[in-house]
């Protein structure tokens, strides 16, 4: 799903409410989000998962296409991590789309 898809939920769960304040109201949900993680905090939304921020240090790569030794720097990456809840939902899906 597309954030254009999630805005469309929103307005088919939500039909008084604007095309333009659902797209607002989603815009400022995935902004308020990035300045949290930004800031290296943490989110977590009960019964969905939470998110936050983990340090890579630096490491030895390599360059796929000449095999050069390449140094990749330290960084930090957003990582999300499912609700107990969630996975069981998406388990109960998959186990549901193999039968």
């Amino acid at each position: 799903m597309t954030k254009r898809g999630i805005i469309e939920e929103l307005l088919a769960r939500r039909p008084n409410l604007a095309s333009r304040d659902s797209e607002a109201l989603v815009n400022a949900t995935f902004e308020a989000m990035a300045g949290v993680l930004a800031r290296g905090e943490r989110i977590e939304i009960r019964g969905f998962g939470s998110f936050g921020v983990k340090a890579r240090g630096a490491r030895q790569g390599r360059n796929p296409r000449t095999g050069a030794v390449v140094a990749v720097p330290a960084k930090a990456v957003a990582f999300f991590r499912g609700a107990k809840e969630l996975r069981s939902a998406v388990g109960a899906i998959a186990t549901a789309d193999s039968d």
